[in-house]
């Protein structure tokens, strides 16, 4: 198969009319004190359709050898080629992760809850159905902002402890309506803030590269989601985003995570933070998977109006899939990747990593890697001060809430004061200069480039435009180090296609975390030749988080202000 069969001849950021994006983001900053509205639809010339996923040949692949050995290893793609090919049941790949969660989650501390009879029972269920695709019998974690009916949505505070959804949130419904199985809830910062704790501020959720030492940040909010995947305890994750909360959890944890352009993912059934800038999206373990679970839960849903009147769902598969000229990996559309001012300056680790990711990007063919130059009045339109208009946003819902007990919000409450407490001019400013800013990165910053490297999630987080995060390295500690790309709007085809022609040069995406100290679990072969015993802590159930390790530390107040996404 031609992994160029089924893809559009031009990537989607080439068929958008810029001027209705910035259009309808304005009306969307003005929507936010009207509440749900309707928005006006991006222009577009008219790309095919995407390829079903359940029949794109370009969701399936070669299967490594060390995945054969242990499953839990597997990519959703490597899993996927064995499921299809009955040579892999999901019960058998559930069980694997539910080993690895009973063995070492009392450490990770990754889950609040671990739904274990239900995804057996669902693994099951799907061995007599029809195949529904790439993620039929794939184990997934949720954040626990998502709505599930089955299970509690807390958003790990004190408000939500005791609320359970009557329905999924859409993103949920579409992931398992494809065949994912729901492994459980993920830890997360308290109503999406800071990175996991609970909601006194103890720290829960630690890096998986790093068990045993919680200073070393796992990334927030979407913390445990991102420890679930790199810990080999679900397969892949979602997460929310409103100012890095996919983005850095994934670099802090070698992942690739794909926060997309606003709208692309519904936003109905998830607890709310910011009208404006929330994102739901996925965090895999290479570019491949990211764009299986984006093409699962993308597109348009009546109840959630910024869904609505954009551009169809590309093939977001194909665009993932790396193209060979002869011998050598080439870029499926030709693209100059931007690098800001200052990306690798200074002598640290991380600059080390840029400049060696940069070289490798260069050596692609049809990779152009430029030099840009920042848009006027950059500092100023992506300040804190600008930054902070987000604030009311995520407080106006809440403000009966803050004016009957504070302590209802535990230790992010300062960030929830700093929003009821922002000016009514300050917040009309601010939401004029984020329009201002959206003009200025289409108009002056994209003519120089096609996608562009970041140190920061939030201007583009701001502007609604998407982001792919990736690893690109490791510093002398073992911790992952990774990057930013930013694209136009819609493209994440585009930075998907970066994305899996750098990770078909490079194996750091390939790298998993040693397991922590303590009783492993027999890893589980593909080979049905192979018995083993059952392991002992397997989960089992329907398991609530464990006990809290003595000694991780916590955050007060004024800590979680400081640190708020």
């Amino acid at each position: 198969m031609n992994p160029m069969d089924g893809v559009d001849s031009q990537p989607t950021d080439r068929t958008i009319d810029r001027r209705s994006f910035v259009n309808r983001f304005a009306v969307l900053a003005a929507a936010t004190s009207l509440g749900a509205v309707a928005l006006p639809a991006v222009a577009h010339a008219a790309p095919s359709a995407a390829v079903p996923a359940g029949i794109n040949p370009n969701a399936y692949g070669d299967v490594r050898p060390e995945a054969l050995a242990d499953i839990t290893e597997l990519t959703i793609a490597e899993a996927a080629s064995l499921i299809r090919q009955g040579r892999l049941s999901a019960e058998l790949l559930v069980e694997a992760y539910l080993d690895r969660i009973g063995a070492f989650d009392a450490d990770y501390q990754a889950f609040n809850l671990v739904a274990a009879d239900d995804a057996l029972a669902s693994a099951r269920a799907l061995a007599g159905a029809a195949y529904k695709g790439p993620l039929h019998g794939i184990p997934l974690a949720i954040k626990d902002n998502y709505y599930t009916r089955a299970y509690p949505t807390t958003a790990n505070s004190y408000i939500f402890k005791d609320f359970t959804p009557p329905f999924d949130a859409t993103a949920v419904s579409k992931l398992t309506g494809a065949g994912g199985i729901v492994l459980g809830k993920t830890q997360m910062g308290p109503l999406a803030t800071t990175r996991a704790t609970t909601p006194d501020g103890r720290i829960t959720t630690v890096n998986a590269w790093t068990p045993a030492d919680p200073r070393t940040n796992p990334g927030g909010s979407t913390s445990g989601s991102a420890t679930a995947v790199a810990a080999r305890m679900a397969a892949s994750s979602v997460g929310t985003q409103i100012g890095g909360s996919i983005t850095a959890p994934s670099n802090a944890q070698n992942l690739t995570g794909l926060k997309p352009t606003m709208g692309r993912v519904s936003l109905y059934g998830i607890i709310p933070l910011s009208y404006t800038r929330d994102h739901p999206g996925p965090l895999a373990r290479d570019a491949k998977d990211a764009a299986i679970m984006l093409s699962a839960m993308a597109g348009e849903d009546p109840n959630d109006p910024r869904t609505l009147g954009l551009p169809p769902v590309p093939d977001l598969i194909t665009a993932a899939t790396p193209v060979k000229r002869g011998n050598k990996v080439a870029m499926r559309w030709g693209t100059r990747v931007g690098v800001i001012p200052d990306f690798t300056a200074g002598s640290s680790e991380t600059a080390a990593a840029r400049k060696a990711f940069l070289d490798k990007l260069a050596g692609i063919e049809g990779i152009q890697v430029v030099d840009v130059r920042l848009p006027e009045d950059w500092d100023t339109l992506t300040s804190t001060a600008f930054n902070n208009v987000r604030l009311p946003e995520r407080s106006e819902p809440f403000l009966p809430l803050l004016r009957k007990d504070l302590r209802s919000f535990g230790v992010s409450v300062t960030g929830w004061l700093q929003g009821s407490m922002l000016g009514a001019n300050e917040y009309v400013l601010g939401q004029r200069a984020k329009v201002l800013l959206l003009e200025r990165v289409l108009d002056d910053l994209f003519e120089q480039c096609d996608v562009v490297l970041q140190t920061s999630p939030n201007p583009f987080d701001a502007i609604g435009l998407p982001e792919l995060a990736l690893p690109i390295g490791f510093d002398s500690a073992g911790v992952p180090v990774g990057t930013i790309l930013g694209g136009q709007p819609f493209a994440e085809d585009r930075l998907l296609a970066v994305a899996a022609a750098y990770q078909a040069v490079t194996d750091w995406h390939l790298r998993r975390p040693a397991n922590p100290a303590g009783e492993n679990p027999e890893p589980i072969s593909v080979d049905p030749s192979k018995s083993r015993k059952p392991f002992a802590k397997s989960a089992r159930g329907k398991v609530q988080a464990a006990p809290v390790p003595q000694g991780r530390g916590r955050f007060e107040a004024h800590e979680a202000a400081e640190l708020s996404q």
